[in-house]
Formats: structure tokens, C-alpha cells, sequence
């Protein structure tokens, strides 16, 4: 059999393996390929660097489980700059599906990362709340009316963390990780109407549309998809080396880990993309010869 007929003939299952490998070895051995940096992740970056400790924020788990590994990446990103740079954490989820699971999950993983960090002074879980609009008009106007108790049932009227603190104009910044429109609302009411900044984090399908706010001055950053969601571990890793060190060794920083696999895989299909132009070239040849 000659060369041009084996290449015709390959069996999809080599495809099938080396698509396989191509994800999961950059997933259990991580390449830490360097990634370019956005302006729109650049500016969120620098922004949250620009706090000061003992600042407050709030970060909103605005997607559901069909989004997760683009958004968790960004999500424990963030906290993880807050946790370093002190900065004080109001977390709730606004998405139905899910929303409140991720959160629940996102924010253990980080506080385990962080175990000098106190709950109800450092950061709060405030759970899951039907009716965004509606809940970003109460936070307008007070808190509390919004989410009288945290995810435990603890009323939050007296924890540390909201001392001084009575509504969302109060705060440094909104980030929303978010899928769908909630995004868009945080936006369009609560930094229009109470003025607090916004910044976004959603998936890349969805990211071309908020250039506009971008543009507008309506957002002070987007983290576009996974790569944005690298694009801000790598900065964070560059800004703090010892933080770094330490998660690269414990292999923490998943979007990067994304973006290696993701790297793969399009390497594997530009692959058989070029070996399949190579054997239709020849193909063509050889019946000219004939």
C-alpha cells in the first residue's frame, strides 16, 4: 500500500487518540504556554490592583454549569487578587441553574487557598436570589432588604464585613461572571443608576457584544472566555512571584490549563487539516500521471 493510500485510510479512532491526548496531558502536566494579554484583562487587572485593603467588592456567579469551565477560572482568579490585595469579598449567585452550587463550590476552594482569611470579616456568602433586576434595585437601596441572611442563614446586619456598608454604591466594584443577560443588567441599572463600577467576565461567544460598554466607558474590564481567564492568571502569577510559585506547583491555575489543552487540540487539527491536503495533493498527482 503506498503512502498516499494510508493516509486516505487512517482510522478515525488515531484521530479520536490523539484529540484525547491533546487535552489531557496539558490538563495533568501543565506546559504554562505563554499567553497574550487583552487591554480589556489588562484594565480589569489593574483596576482591582489599584484597591486598597480593606476595600470591599462584590462578585456575582452569574452562570450555570454548561459555562463552568470557562467561568470558574475567572471567578476563583478574582478572589484570589482580593484575597492577596485584602480586599474585603461580598459574593451572591443571580443565575437559577446552578448558580448557587458553583458559587458554594468556587468560594471553598479559594478560602482553602487563604485559611487566615475569616468568614462574615474577610468575606460572605450571600447565596442565591431569584429576579436579578428586582435584587439590583433592593441592593440600591439597602442590603439588607436584598439578602437579610448569608447562604447559612445568618442575618448579615452585624457581621464585620458590612460595617459602614448599607448599599451597592458603596462598593469598589461589581465583577459578574456572567452568561446570558444578567451581565447586561448589572450594567445597564446598577452602574448606571447607583454608579458603581462594572467589571465583566463572559463566556468568549458572548464577549464581542460588551466592546460596546467597554468603549462607552460602562466597563472598567472584560475578561473574555477562558483565555481571559488565563490572560489573568498569568498576570496575577507576574505581579506576586510567590503566589505563583506556589500555584503552579499545585497546578491551581485552570484557565491556563485550558488554554494548554485548547492550544493542543488546534494543533492536532491543523495536523490532519495539513496531512489531509498533502494526500489529496498527491492523490491528484498521480491520477494526472495516469
Amino acid at each position: 500500500m503506498s503512502l498516499i493510500d494510508r493516509l486516505f485510510s487512517v482510522d478515525r479512532r488515531w484521530i479520536f487518540l490523539f484529540v484525547m491526548l491533546a487535552v489531557a496531558v496539558p490538563i495533568l502536566f501543565p506546559l504554562g504556554l505563554p499567553v497574550t494579554t487583552t487591554g480589556s484583562t489588562r484594565a480589569a487587572f489593574e483596576y482591582i490592583e489599584s484597591l486598597h485593603a480593606g476595600d470591599i467588592v462584590w462578585l456575582s456567579y452569574d452562570y450555570g454549569p454548561s459555562s463552568a469551565p470557562e467561568n470558574d477560572p475567572m471567578a476563583e482568579a478574582f478572589l484570589r487578587h482580593c484575597f492577596v490585595k485584602d480586599v474585603r469579598v461580598v459574593m451572591c449567585a443571580l443565575y437559577p441553574l446552578g448558580g448557587l452550587s458553583l458559587m458554594n463550590a468556587s468560594a471553598a476552594r479559594v478560602a482553602r487557598e487563604f485559611p487566615e482569611k475569616k468568614y462574615g470579616t474577610d468575606y460572605v456568602n450571600l447565596g442565591y436570589k431569584d429576579g436579578p433586576e428586582a435584587v439590583m434595585r433592593r441592593l440600591g437601596e439597602n442590603i439588607a432588604d436584598a439578602f437579610p441572611t448569608d447562604v447559612n442563614g445568618t442575618p448579615i446586619e452585624g457581621m464585620p464585613i458590612f460595617q459602614g456598608i448599607r448599599t451597592i454604591g458603596q462598593f469598589k466594584v461589581v465583577f459578574t461572571v456572567a452568561t446570558g443577560l444578567i451581565g447586561e443588567y448589572w450594567i445597564t441599572l446598577v452602574n448606571a443608576q447607583f454608579g458603581t463600577p462594572v467589571i465583566i467576565g463572559p463566556t468568549a461567544v458572548s464577549a464581542p457584544k460588551y466592546y460596546a460598554f467597554l468603549n462607552s466607558g460602562q466597563l472598567k474590564g472584560m475578561l473574555g472566555g477562558m483565555k481571559g481567564a488565563a490572560e489573568y492568571e498569568q498576570l496575577l502569577a507576574r505581579a506576586y512571584p510567590a503566589m505563583s510559585e506556589f500555584y503552579h506547583r499545585t497546578r491551581l491555575f485552570t484557565g491556563t490549563k485550558g488554554m494548554d489543552a485548547q492550544t493542543g487540540i488546534h494543533a492536532v487539527i491543523v495536523g490532519f487539516i495539513f496531512l489531509g491536503n498533502v494526500a489529496f495533493l498527491l492523490a491528484r498527482r498521480r491520477e494526472g500521471r495516469a
